[in-house]
């Protein structure tokens, strides 16, 4: 699944070049746009005491990406095991690749004050197995 965004000035060094933390941003952007085309809007699942946090990031970086460029961000599913899944996350400027991250995140209720992690419902596997490339 794709989505774009403009890169601000206020994400770019002196240079015009992307500070690399904001890919972290991105990605995590990205996730968020992802769950709500598949149904799960942040929103929503917060109200349902449920979320999706972070357990590990990574990425690997290949060109600068620039102020004002437009990048695409495809969003695929890599692993889905019981209660975790990994989102792999690609950058592109028009044909060139310029990053190239993953996400680990849990499914978790947020019932009772405490996160806990819970089996990813089967509905929602279906939905992310949609979009699974592996990794």
């Amino acid at each position: 699944m794709e989505y774009q965004f403009k890169i601000p000035f206020g994400d770019t060094d002196a240079a015009g070049i992307v500070y690399y933390p904001n890919y972290y941003r991105y990605m995590d952007n990205a996730t968020h746009e992802f769950f709500e085309k598949i149904g799960y809007p942040t929103e929503e699942m917060l109200e349902k005491k449920q979320a999706i946090p972070l357990l590990e990031a990574h990425c690997n970086f290949f060109a600068p990406g620039r102020f004002h460029r437009i990048i695409t961000v495809k969003t695929s599913v890599g692993e889905i095991r019981d209660k975790v899944f990994k989102l792999i996350h690609q950058f592109k400027d028009q044909d060139t690749v310029i990053a190239e991250g993953y996400e680990v995140r849990a499914w978790v209720s947020l019932d009772g004050g405490k996160p806990k992690a819970q089996p990813i419902p089967e509905e929602l596997k279906h939905k992310l197995q949609r979009y699974q490339t592996g990794g």
